[in-house]
């Protein structure tokens, strides 16, 4: 298929599809005061139906004085990222200018529905924000940002061009809100995630030339998944040590009949005025989640109701924040695997009447984990995995590397599955499962967990020891370590998933297991009891003469 009518197809397909599902992701970060090991995270479940699921190194770069950076909306729609700098593919996006401040050197980063980390340690993720233009207040914020916006900047060139320029996590917002407000945001609201490794901050921008940013606690977790979170700036923080804001954000919101001049600031609340919602079920669940003591009301405002962030109840591990991010309310009264569209075997993907922080129309999960104290090269690693969090594995992946296996750029969404890709190689793993849920996806846990566990002490020793070859002089032998080790590590994981496809396909033939009738859960046959019952007397369908 050519990559323009693929253009137009996923253009058509974006237009059909609710905005409930076009504003699907949810992400998490943690201050390095909040983990076991004293690094940070920010992670991005990219949760969409149509996107083009592929995965690139973008290199580095040297550029000569006076060069520019092409500003392009709609930039990662099924274009061909091999050759980025040489021989650029905008597919389906749309040139709208270039910008002048482009620096002598632009990091190497990793580059897929969106951008999440370079080869100096920066990481960052998304969350796109619904506005409710059903209420007042949003059709007011909805009619000035967005009607007659001639903006040039989305996410997606946003996060690419503060991974080609920042070194930390805070150049990142002063890059984003320089190109708001220079360019203006023609994009839905979104809520960014950002890290080094000392550092979180989420920042938000609203269109127009609004944005604004907010430092996290080090000591702290924070959620997002669809609308809005900051609900406070300290506007007499004028040295930005925990806050950033567009500077005409008062009188813009006053201008335009947002907010009263007469109140106090500190009532200020960019969520509120600029991008309002409601209750959020998933920033209530991880909340609860890692700091259950809080007891908070699942149908409280997620912004001015819950707080920007908390302090998690323990320590938490990158593989705390990987089975977060697979959770469907496991245990609540919202518990999507005890639907009665769950079925027999607890399949919690069956429906969609309650948005969990897991779902399978993932593109990708992926978890920047950076570890400040190590040289650049070595902290910028990402646990990334295709497809639902639940029923996908983790490898760890550098921005520095020197090249990614084939699998992680190869098929597309709009044709055939291909067993030498990546994404369509998860994804044939979590179909096969939701034959039977319950039962498949113990098999998929105890064959991802014992090799996870290895990775996970395998990688801290190997980043000690790289760093200390860095130190040494050896930074050649030490980025080749760490590059053969992630590449045949993928590699290896690819061909284990596949097999288990396989393994999951005999098992569950006719939606059986190995063959035999399978056991629906007690909780079912109670559902089927109160069913009422076919009289079979009576039924004008009638046993067959034989």
């Amino acid at each position: 298929m050519k990559k323009g009518l693929i253009a137009i197809l996923v253009t058509l397909l974006l237009l059909l599809i609710p905005a409930q599902n076009i504003f699907a992701c949810t992400i998490v970060a943690v201050g390095k005061e909040a983990t076991v090991d004293g690094s940070t995270i920010v992670t991005h479940n990219d949760d969409s139906g149509s996107a083009d699921f592929r995965l690139w190194i973008i290199p580095a770069h040297d550029w000569e004085e006076g060069s520019t950076r092409d500003l392009v909306v709609d930039s990662h729609n099924y274009a061909d990222f091999s050759d980025p700098w040489e021989n650029p593919d905008l597919g389906g996006g749309i040139l709208k200018g270039t910008d002048d401040k482009q620096p002598a050197h632009t990091h190497a980063y990793l580059h897929s529905r969106y951008s999440f980390m370079n080869d100096v340690g920066v990481a960052m993720g998304e969350a796109t924000n619904s506005l409710n233009r059903r209420s007042e207040a949003g059709l007011a914020a909805y009619n000035a940002l967005f009607v007659g916006n001639t903006g040039s900047i989305d996410c997606w060139n946003a996060q690419d061009i503060a991974l080609e320029r920042a070194s930390t996590a805070r150049e990142a917002v002063e890059v984003i809100g320089y190109l708001c407000e220079t360019y203006g945001w023609r994009d839905a609201s979104e809520t960014i995630n950002i890290t080094d490794g000392n550092e979180i901050w989420v920042l938000e921008t609203y269109g127009k030339d609004m944005w604004c940013a907010v430092r996290i606690p080090d000591d702290h977790f924070f959620i997002a998944a669809n609308s809005a979170r900051i609900a406070y700036i300290d506007f007499n923080d004028t040295n930005h040590e925990n806050y950033y804001w567009a500077p005409n954000m008062v009188q813009f919101a006053i201008d335009n009949g947002l907010w009263d001049a007469s109140r106090d600031l500190k009532e200020f609340s960019p969520a509120d005025i600029f991008c309002p919602s409601g209750a959020n079920l998933r920033v209530w669940r991880g909340f609860m989640l890692v700091a259950p003591s809080l007891d908070l009301d699942p149908t409280a405002n997620a912004a001015h109701d819950y707080p920007l962030s908390v302090k998690p109840e323990r320590l938490l591990s990158v593989q705390d924040i990987f089975e977060i991010k697979g959770d469907y309310y496991q245990g609540t009264e919202y518990d999507k695997s005890l639907f009665p569209e769950a079925g027999p075997y607890g399949n919690p993907n069956a429906h969609s009447k309650v948005r969990s922080i897991g779902v399978p129309q993932s593109c990708y999960v992926q978890i920047g984990n950076v570890k400040s104290w190590l040289p650049e090269e070595i902290r910028c690693l990402v646990w990334f995995g295709y497809g639902g969090a639940d029923t996908t594995y983790l490898t760890p992946l550098w921005a520095s590397m020197e090249k990614l296996p084939e699998f992680y750029y190869t098929g597309s969404r709009y044709e055939t599955f291909r067993r030498d890709s990546g994404w369509w190689t998860n994804s044939y793993v979590q179909q096969i499962c939701e034959i039977n849920y319950q039962y498949g996806i113990e098999i998929i846990h105890a064959n991802r967990q014992a090799k996870m566990d290895g990775q996970y002490a395998t990688v801290d020793a190997l980043q000690e020891v790289a760093a200390r070859m860095i130190r040494e002089g050896n930074k050649e032998a030490a980025m080749k370590m760490i590059s053969d080790y992630a590449y045949y590590n993928a590699i290896d994981w690819h061909d284990r998933w596949l097999a288990l496809g396989d393994q999951l396909l005999k098992t569950f033939m006719w939606g059986r297991i190995n063959f035999s009738t399978p056991r629906a859960s007690q909780w079912w046959n109670g559902i089927m009891a109160d069913q009422p019952k076919r009289d079979l007397e009576t039924s004008p369908f009638t046993k067959p003469a034989l």
